[in-house]
């Protein structure tokens, strides 16, 4: 198992004219396909088929989060 720390650029800026870096740990399974979850929630894991469509996952998780209106997520840090 392979456990790596990465980061996303998001185009999301909230208000601000400065990107949003956003972190997130991987690993790639036996079956060859990635998991990983952004180090800023990390109860919430989705995974890919490969380390580009992971990453793609992870924002589309990011954006979620970051609308604020999700009932009970949690973040960490």
């Amino acid at each position: 198992m392979i456990d790596a720390r990465k980061t996303l650029n998001s185009d999301e800026s909230h208000g601000t004219h400065q990107p949003v870096v956003v972190t997130f740990t991987y690993w790639r399974e036996s079956d060859g396909r990635f998991l990983g979850y952004l180090n800023t929630y990390p109860d919430h894991w989705t995974q890919g088929d490969d380390l580009e469509d992971l990453k793609e996952r992870l924002l589309d998780l990011y954006r979620e989060f970051a609308k604020d209106d999700l009932p009970g997520n949690s973040q960490n840090g």
